[in-house]
């Protein structure tokens, strides 16, 4: 077979395989989903498995503690924004009437547009529009149950995954040769290291945002000048915040406008503590996650959810640092040290750096666990009456 022909043949096979894997895209999205909360989940399932229980018994209980979890914020939250987002419809009218009375370029677009007349016109056709539209309903119905089709297969996926995580680590090393086995078990330990740390880091970073959101509109409330609907809102700002670099921003649009519909000091106040927050998260939260788990640059987090967002939507923006990660450590692994063998000098400084920078976020991490022993061992010697002195 001559060359061109095994270059043809190469070309097709690869333009094949990408085919198939776009035709099937939707589905290779949730299964990247799954993989990447099992491994998530791994540490707390070695967690049980250090104290003595079998991996299908911790599996098991890490699964019922998250159902558990899930039905017990569902139970909390959505009727609370099920209420609460009512509400919002039945005030509408009130905050049409509120911008109509503003002597700004604002109130003057609502009275000259006759906004106040459009939504009364708006509600009352709204029976018959639902009457006529079966179709449409029947549409948004089948996108809810496709969506919660995709949230049982990624729940059922990644309890697969996490009881099979080590067969499947063992399997992946298999296919490579002998000769590169050990090197590819190193580049698929640290690629699971790196994804297991961003998505524990993650889901922390979401849980401040929504707490420290939901306490500010309570301070508010408390002087007085608070807002409707802060339970969701702050529901809203949480799931955001899964989404890096950019998350913030837009958890942060809907409690801004609700604000300033209330009145403008209190958008003002939301505005400014929202931007005060991304700061704080930007440069104290973020960072130690970037370095410690996926050790990517401000620079290339960024790109990285603009790309694969553009890609995959949602889904691809929760998927784009886990990505990038392991895109680097098989680029460092792989390339650099390869570039290093044959004796590239810029090579070698780059491998050294990223080296020192592994090293003292390894340094950094160390530090912080023994912080936090030190404070579980306070909190625990205060409840048992004990005294370190």
């Amino acid at each position: 077979m001559g060359y061109w022909v095994r270059v043809a043949l190469t070309i097709a096979a690869v333009a094949a395989a990408l085919w198939v894997l776009w035709s099937v895209f939707n589905i290779v999205v949730l299964i990247v989903m799954a993989a990447v909360l099992a491994i998530g989940l791994d540490p707390a399932v070695r967690f049980f498995q250090r104290r003595g229980e079998s991996r299908g018994r911790a599996v098991a209980v890490i699964s019922l503690s998250v159902t558990a979890l899930v039905i017990l914020f569902a139970w909390l939250v959505i009727p609370r924004v099920v209420t609460q987002i009512g509400g919002l419809a039945d005030d509408i009218p009130t905050y049409i009437e509120r911008l109509e009375a503003r002597d700004d370029a604002i109130g003057r677009y609502v009275r000259e547009n006759d906004v106040s007349k459009r939504l009364e016109d708006f509600v009352a056709d709204l029976p018959e529009k639902i009457t006529g539209s079966f179709g449409t309903i029947v549409g948004v119905a089948g996108r809810v149950g496709t969506a919660l089709f995709s949230l049982i297969t990624v729940a059922i996926l990644t309890i697969y995954f996490m009881a099979s995580l080590p067969r499947m680590r063992r399997t992946a090393a298999i296919v490579f040769a002998p000769s590169t086995r050990e090197r590819a078990e190193d580049v698929i330990e640290k690629a699971i290291d790196r994804i297991g740390g961003y998505v524990g880091g993650i889901l922390v970073t979401a849980s401040i945002a929504g707490i420290s959101a939901l306490l500010f509109f309570s301070i508010l409330g408390v002087l007085g000048i608070g807002i409707p609907f802060a339970f969701p809102l702050a529901v809203f700002a949480a799931l955001m915040g899964l989404i890096p670099a950019v998350g913030a921003y837009i958890g942060a649009a809907p409690a801004v406008a609700v604000g300033f519909f209330q009145r403008p000091l209190t958008g003002i106040l939301i505005l400014a503590y929202f931007i005060v927050y991304q700061q704080i998260e930007n440069y104290a939260i973020q960072p130690r996650i970037m370095k410690d788990a996926v050790n990517l640059s401000p620079a290339a987090a960024v790109i990285s959810v603009l790309v694969f967002g553009s890609l995959g939507g949602f889904a691809g923006s929760l998927l784009a640092l886990p990505a990038a990660a392991t895109i680097k450590v098989i680029f460092v692994e792989v390339f650099l040290r390869d570039r290093v063998a044959e004796g590239d000098v810029e090579a070698k400084e780059k491998l050294e750096e990223h080296e020192r920078a592994e090293e003292e976020a390894e340094h950094e991490a160390q530090q912080r666990a023994r912080s936090r022993q030190r404070i579980a061992r306070r909190i625990r010697d205060l409840f048992t009456g004990k005294d370190e002195g």
